[in-house]
């Protein structure tokens, strides 16, 4: 797909039309890969949000699947934007210097048709929007499963997040109208005007909301009262792998891309520079080890003037022992480790129909910091 811009950077060729090319990139090579992070790290610094999804990034790296689309400056070369679909939706991020310029526009139709191409996966997912900036990062909850930073900026969705669309297309892509789209959702991190214009401009309808929660460490919080017969300890890599991920699947059965992790996902998250063993907690049985429970979390380093903070990157609950305070005791486990580890902020992610986990965490001091909106083609 090729675009039109009129003007260069900063209107540096007088008025002149410049072309922009989208194109894909079936094997993106390393020099392709640093320049779409440095573009993203510059898109997070601007918009004060998380260009692109811990998903897409390892995809990126790892060479996942799902396609890659480039937008190139056609006279320098330069990568000005960068799209990613994959078989759970798409996202894109365009350059803070290059917006305004149509890129934006013609990475998100660009994407629609690679997303409506015969064999191409329609399940809706979190995707970016506009020139604005990319995904969401998971959501905590209240009920069998919270995953962070995939499902959104970061990471996974809560199984009690797939709810609450709050106006949200019919499945599979059939619009209220009789229409029909694509299957894809987006998300306008922010609630961007921007993102949420052009969204709107190519058709796609208000679904859902996504709040971002925080919470002060320095706060005090009370202490994790384990049920009877529960008891908390540290992840051990390898050991331990086969048994989280199959409680894993079963705290988030309804909520495909986190249930459905593999060894591979979570080898992935383990090789990645801010994975700490220790910040991963398992409640097991007393009597014969198994485990019910979980609540990873994860440390964001300082960058940019942004001081470090912590995360509910994932939590879940095995459905059978739902009931017993389990996932309250998991989150406060969770806040007096990373306040042990000098953190002094939290977050997390939860859908604003989730009107449990937002008593929850409303009642253990959290408060909402910002609004990411789902549309839906």
């Amino acid at each position: 797909m090729v675009g039109a811009a009129a003007g260069g950077r900063g209107g540096g060729y007088g008025g002149a039309v410049t072309p922009f090319a989208v194109l894909p990139a079936p094997a993106p090579t390393p020099t392709l890969i640093a320049a779409v992070a440095a573009l993203a790290a510059l898109a997070d610094t601007t918009d004060g949000a998380a260009a692109l999804s811990e998903h897409t990034l390892l995809a990126l790296r790892h060479g996942g699947a799902g396609t890659h689309l480039v937008a190139r400056w056609t006279e320098s070369g330069e990568v000005v934007g960068y799209a990613h679909l994959g078989a759970t939706g798409a996202e894109w991020v365009v350059h803070p210097l290059w917006r305004r310029r149509g890129i934006g526009r013609a990475l998100a139709t660009a994407a629609l048709a690679a997303a409506s191409a015969p064999g191409a996966a329609g399940s809706p997912a979190p995707v970016a929007a506009a020139d604005a900036t990319a995904t969401p990062p998971g959501t905590a909850d209240a009920a069998p499963g919270t995953a962070g930073s995939d499902a959104a900026p970061s990471g996974p969705v809560s199984a009690a997040d797939t709810g609450g669309s709050g106006g949200a297309d019919g499945a599979g892509g059939v619009r209220r109208d009789g229409t029909v789209g694509s299957g894809l959702a987006v998300w306008a991190h922010g609630d961007h005007p921007a993102a949420s214009a052009l969204a709107l401009r190519l058709g796609f309808a208000r679904a859902r909301e996504l709040w971002q929660l925080r919470r002060r460490l320095t706060d005090d919080a009370a202490a994790p009262e384990l049920p009877a017969g529960v008891r908390l300890r540290a992840y051990v890599p390898d050991a331990d792998d086969a048994a989280w991920l199959a409680l894993n699947a079963r705290a988030f059965a309804s909520h495909p891309e986190q249930g459905a992790w593999t060894a591979d996902d979570l080898a992935q998250r383990r090789a990645e520079p801010w994975f700490d063993p220790a910040g991963f907690l398992l409640a097991e049985r007393v009597d014969d080890g198994a485990l019910v429970g979980f609540h990873w979390t994860k440390m964001h380093p300082a960058a940019g003037g942004t001081a470090a903070l912590g995360e509910v990157y994932v939590l879940g609950v095995d459905p059978a022992a739902n009931g017993r305070g389990l996932g309250r005791a998991l989150t406060l486990a969770g806040l007096h480790h990373l306040r042990g580890r000098g953190l002094d902020t939290v977050l997390l992610y939860v859908d604003e129909a989730n009107a449990a986990a937002v008593r929850l965490y409303t009642r253990l001091g959290f408060v909402r910091h910002t609004t990411d909106v789902q549309y839906r083609h």
